[in-house]
């Protein structure tokens, strides 16, 4: 059977994010491959992580190109972006569950320009007041990202509906942003 490294990468983000101490076997086995397929695509577990971030980083940057930030209101680029980038989330789970393990002097290039895009969104809403001065943008932004983490680990344990998950994400990063008026 053959398999689309895109799609590999994108079910081992899926069971890594549950199971981040996984072997290759493992891993192979819960993605549809044989451990010898695996190993042609990844020689190693950091060739892995290294693919898994770069697709991570790849669809996060076309999800901020997707969602218009810098269009509208605050509160409507949230949505966008929550939208398009729902595809990020499973690595986004993944990465999570890495950080605690990662270098962070060996992450990839792309983070700095996602970072500053997102935190620019929630900068761009204290500004206009939409959002509250009581949180810096930088911290909305990591809000962000787990809430994204946590909305696919609820979806994937079967606690939360798929068609929930903007709703989900919008909401809690929404009602913890918006300006108390």
């Amino acid at each position: 059977m053959f398999m689309e490294r895109n799609a590999m990468l994108r079910a081992a983000a899926d069971f890594l994010s549950r199971r981040p101490n996984a072997t290759r076997s493992e891993i192979a086995k819960a993605i549809g491959v044989s451990p010898a397929t695996f190993h042609r695509h990844f020689t190693g577990r950091d060739e892995l992580l290294r693919g898994l971030e770069d697709r991570a980083a790849e669809l996060m940057l076309a999800a901020i190109v997707d969602a218009h930030l810098e269009e509208g209101d605050c509160a409507s680029a949230v949505h966008r972006l929550v939208a398009a980038a729902q595809d990020v989330a499973p690595y986004l789970a993944l990465m999570y569950t890495q950080s605690q393990v990662s270098d962070p002097d060996t992450t990839h290039p792309a983070w700095d320009e996602i970072d500053q895009a997102i935190t620019g969104l929630f900068v761009r809403g204290k500004r206009s007041g939409e959002f509250t001065s009581e949180l810096s943008a930088s911290w909305l932004a990591d809000a962000f990202y787990g809430l994204m983490a946590s909305a696919e680990w609820a979806v994937q344990s079967g606690r939360a509906a798929r068609r929930d998950f903007t709703r989900m994400v919008t909401g809690m990063v929404l009602s913890g942003a918006h300006a108390r008026r």
